[in-house]
C-alpha cells in the first residue's frame, strides 16, 4: 500500500515537471502540487481518525473493566450513580 502511494506521488511529481512550461506564472499552482496537498491532507485526516478511535476504545475498555464486580465489591466507585 505504501509502495503504491509513493509510486503515485513520484509519478505525479514527474508528470508536472514534464508538463511544466518555461514561462510558468509564479501564482499558478500546478496540478501535481494540488494532488500532493490533497493526498497529504487525506493521510493526515486518516491518521487523526485512527488515533482518536484507538484512544477512545482503549478508554472505553478501561471503564468497562473498572465496572466489573469482584467478590461483591465494585472496582470503580466513581461511576456509581
Amino acid at each position: 500500500m505504501a509502495d503504491n502511494f509513493t509510486t503515485l506521488l513520484f509519478l505525479l511529481s514527474s508528470l508536472t515537471v514534464a508538463l511544466a512550461d518555461s514561462n510558468v506564472s509564479c501564482y499558478r499552482i500546478e496540478p501535481g502540487t494540488i494532488a500532493g496537498i490533497i493526498a497529504a491532507d487525506l493521510l493526515l485526516t486518516l491518521i487523526i481518525v485512527v488515533v482518536t478511535y484507538r484512544c477512545a476504545s482503549f478508554r472505553r475498555q478501561q471503564i468497562d473493566n473498572a465496572d466489573k464486580v469482584y467478590m461483591n465489591v465494585r472496582a470503580n466507585l466513581k461511576n456509581i450513580k
